[in-house]
């Protein structure tokens, strides 16, 4: 028998080291009068427009097409 630490997150019950379980093996759930403390969520950030500031409005035209033309600029055997 092994004893394991866990907590119910309020949907399943999850342990906190790892359990070497077979599928259907039987288990014995002891319910204490402890919690843990709650850590607050982190908020999830995107990083969508990070980089805006570092953007020329004036380059886009170029921009469109230079992969393309870097491509043939390295590979064309002319």
């Amino acid at each position: 028998m092994v004893a394991l630490q866990g907590y119910y997150d309020g949907n399943a019950v999850r342990t906190l080291e790892h359990i070497n379980a077979k599928k259907n093996q039987k288990l014995i759930i002891t319910v204490l009068d402890e919690f843990l403390e709650e850590k607050p969520e982190k908020k999830k950030t995107s990083v969508r427009g990070a980089l805006r500031k570092y953007a020329d409005a004036t380059l886009r035209k170029e921009e469109e097409g230079a992969w393309e033309q870097a491509v043939v600029d390295e590979y064309d055997n002319n």
